[in-house]
């Protein structure tokens, strides 16, 4: 009989999440990263953008970074990075949710992640509880209760059965929106 089942689900990033905001030119709400940075020098001060594409009619609108930024400020790295539309800087602003506050936007993270949730190398009728470690590649909010249908492949409705049994211990509530790290225990059913 084995003692220690233990999985490892990962949320796989797919894509960047959609800019949710008003396109000025139709009535397109949704945006996507273009994977370009703009910056303008004035002197020794410099503005700098994020670059996005609408959706709809693919206008350009720009997103500050920073305005008016004394060149010395910037870390020579990072202003290098900016001019070479450095893709882990585009992808780090993309999902950025306190950038995206910052300038009156929402992220839309709808088909943005993907679960790999491997089988555990154990008998399912093993009566050792399942320990689940879920980890996440990117910090996509994702209900807990959609990860555990799509891991567990359950529906709504047996997923919810078990919680309320007893049978998954969760540290977060059912219905949370989970984007960090986190361990469940699903345990079997009881022998009749």
């Amino acid at each position: 009989m084995n003692t220690d089942r233990k999985a490892l689900w990962a949320v796989r990033q797919s894509g960047l999440p959609a800019v949710v905001r008003p396109c000025p030119d139709c009535p397109g709400t949704r945006h996507r990263p273009s994977g370009k940075i703009r910056v303008n020098a004035s002197g020794k001060l410099l503005d700098v953008w994020l670059l996005l594409s609408c959706a709809v009619c693919d206008r350009t609108s720009k997103v500050p970074v920073h305005e008016r930024a004394h060149v010395s400020s910037l870390e020579p790295a990072r202003l290098v990075a900016y001019e070479n539309n450095d893709p882990a800087v585009v992808r780090e602003l993309a999902m950025s949710t306190s950038f995206a506050a910052k300038n009156g936007y929402r992220l839309d993270w709808t088909g943005t992640w993907a679960l790999e949730a491997p089988a555990p190398r154990f008998a399912p009728d093993d009566p050792a509880p399942l320990k689940v470690l879920v980890g996440f590649e990117l910090p996509a909010p994702v209900r807990v209760e959609r990860l555990l249908m799509l891991g567990l492949g359950l529906s709504r409705t047996a997923v919810r059965r078990m919680v309320a049994a007893g049978r998954i211990r969760l540290p977060l509530a059912l219905d949370a929106k989970a984007h960090r790290e986190f361990e469940l225990t699903a345990f079997p059913p009881a022998p009749m």
